[in-house]
């Protein structure tokens, strides 16, 4: 690991790319000295950054009863700038406006590197009234990335300056969401349109306080609103220096928030046992839990879409990981069921061999032995809730003649190109209950501690209530999955206290063989105890009691810690219930 931080030290000093000259906020060169002091003052107003986190009101009113108003005011402007840099608000650290990398002192992260950014910082746009500038405004998502480190490519540019050129330096704004008449909201920007840098463009006044930096073009207007791909600004001064780590040392290091490493160390995945991560991609956990096994054992990730599955593969080959197995499978449907009549072993619903006859089998012409084999391959296509039935007396398996058909047709026929294994992944059918010794839930969730992020509009309660919906039924699902004795870590990225206190609430009132347990390391702050009501009780959030609060970890983003909202609970199971 040593020699990883030395070459990616060495990369970085490498591969950095000049920005043009900046100061932090408070040097008052940051503005042109050809502007009077009350264009100085304009400028400053017009060219920053300083966005304003729009929420739904009855999701508002729900985060301020949770958290309180001072303390969710400072989650809201936490969450609208990337994570984990030095410095922040108005006044960045002096002497730190360069990105920097120092190793995690928590220990047992030691293999931990942290990298940290600096910023906000004015930019010198060098505008004046009788020239305006060129401007390119970006979509929220396109611009969420840019924070991140990333460029623009084409599909992010929604308006544009006329007569752009290759080569022409812009200033780069963002488009975020407003509300609608309708009640909706909406950007308003039709791709495309033409801007002239007055304050008679209809989003001019929007474009205060929402640059994110200038960048040279790569093309010229014409031929980013025609390509389809493609870097169509190369950002060369940003109002976050972060570096880029797009293939640097692939297969070496990977990029991961704190508390997704965190979560990795609460399960404590030993060698030898079986883990399933339930929804795995895009694999970094996946990852961090068979490096902690030492690469012995088995770890099941599994995930529904067919691409990220691919994407695990991918990274569980480029980290050299062999225990690593990845399929296709909706958690909801992790467990595989039986109606008691299929003598096979469920783990894997079709691992078994055994044979097959059916009434009547002479007529179609197959011997019992063509039966048996025919069976065999077609357990492979079964789920495990085909209708076949055992007979007692001589353990055979009796299958109903559309099916041999069916059968038969496919051996003739061929695989078909769903079933193919070039470019594709292997579908799980499920597992048996009680086959795991850890399971990690690291659920689909509402996603509101991603840093940064510039609109939350688009949540509302009743969305926020179908996510905890989801939530439950997947860990009921993890419950049945894991083996008696064993673990079951849970994890968001969001500070919704629906999807994270009150899942274990349910979970413990639920399933009484489950108890909270201790976590190592725990850097996170405690959760939050008691209930919300709102609507005149019409919804209620129950959390957690006296006394579990401190065996939870919750990551609140305007923390010191600096990091992503994200919550983290584990679970030592019982003696389970007949």
């Amino acid at each position: 690991m040593k020699k990883a931080r030395d070459l990616l030290l060495k990369t970085l000093t490498s591969v950095a790319k000049p920005y043009l000259p900046v100061s932090p906020i408070s040097t008052p060169n940051s503005i042109s000295l050809f502007q009077s002091p009350e264009q100085m003052d304009s400028s400053r107003e017009r060219y920053r950054y300083s966005p304003t986190l729009r929420w739904n009101p009855h999701v508002e009113e729900y985060f301020i009863k949770a958290y309180g108003s001072d303390h969710f005011a400072r989650i809201s402007h936490a969450l609208t700038v990337p994570t984990e840099l030095f410095g922040g608000g108005d006044n960045p650290m002096p002497g730190l406006q360069s990105p920097s990398i120092h190793k995690c002192q928590v220990p047992g992260l030691d293999y931990v590197v942290f990298v940290k950014g600096s910023g906000p910082h004015m930019i010198e746009y060098n505008d004046s009234p009788n020239q305006p500038l060129k401007e390119v405004i970006v979509s929220r998502k396109c611009a969420e990335a840019v924070l991140r480190g990333a460029q623009i490519f084409v599909p992010g540019v929604l308006a544009c300056s006329a007569h752009v050129e290759k080569g022409d330096m812009v200033a780069v704004s963002v488009a975020v969401e407003q509300p609608g008449l309708d009640g909706g909201w909406g950007v308003g920007i039709t791709r495309g349109t033409v801007l002239q840098g007055l304050q008679t463009d209809p989003h001019y006044h929007e474009r205060n306080g929402m640059y994110i930096g200038q960048g040279a073009t790569m093309m010229s207007r014409a031929g980013i609103f025609r390509a389809s791909e493609g870097i169509a600004v190369e950002m060369t001064n940003r109002v976050f220096k972060l570096p880029s780590f797009n293939d640097v040392l692939e297969g070496e290091i990977f990029l991961q928030n704190l508390p997704s490493i965190i979560t990795a160390h609460v399960l404590d995945p030993q060698q030898g046992e079986r883990i399933l991560d339930m929804c795995a991609a895009p694999g970094g956990k996946t990852t961090a839990i068979a490096i902690l096994m030492r690469d012995k054992g088995e770890v099941v990730a599994v995930d529904r879409s067919h691409n990220k599955v691919l994407d695990i593969q991918k990274l569980a080959a480029e980290m050299d990981l062999n225990c690593i197995t990845a399929y296709r499978l909706d958690a909801l449907k992790a467990v595989c069921r039986t109606n008691g009549s299929i003598n096979v072993d469920l783990q894997n619903c079709n691992e078994e061999t055994f044979g097959v006859s059916v009434d009547n089998a002479g007529q179609l012409g197959f011997s019992e032995q063509d039966m048996a084999s025919m069976a065999t391959e077609m357990l492979t296509d079964l789920t495990c809730k085909d209708k076949v039935s055992k007979e007692t007396k001589n353990q055979r398996t009796y299958v109903s003649k559309a099916e041999i058909r069916k059968n038969t047709r496919r051996m003739r026929n061929g695989p078909g190109r769903n079933h193919c294994m070039g470019g594709r992944v292997e579908n799980s059918k499920g597992y048996s209950p009680n086959s795991f010794d850890r399971v990690l839930l690291d659920a689909p969730c509402s996603a509101l501690g991603l840093r940064p992020r510039l609109f939350a509009g688009e949540e509302t309660i009743e969305s926020l209530r179908n996510h905890a919906k989801y939530q439950r039924r997947m860990f009921d699902q993890a419950v049945q999955l894991v083996r008696p004795g064993g673990i079951i870590v849970y994890s968001t990225c969001t500070i919704n206290p629906g999807e994270n206190e009150a899942l274990v609430r349910y979970a413990l009132d639920t399933y009484k063989f489950l108890s909270l347990a201790p976590q190592h390391p725990r850097i996170g702050g405690p959760g939050l105890v008691g209930h919300c009501e709102l609507f005149d009780g019409k919804y209620t959030d129950e959390w957690l009691r006296p006394g579990e609060e401190e065996l939870v970890q919750r990551f609140d983003p305007s923390s010191p810690l600096d990091t992503i909202g994200f919550f983290i609970a584990k679970f030592n199971v019982g003696q389970k219930e007949t």
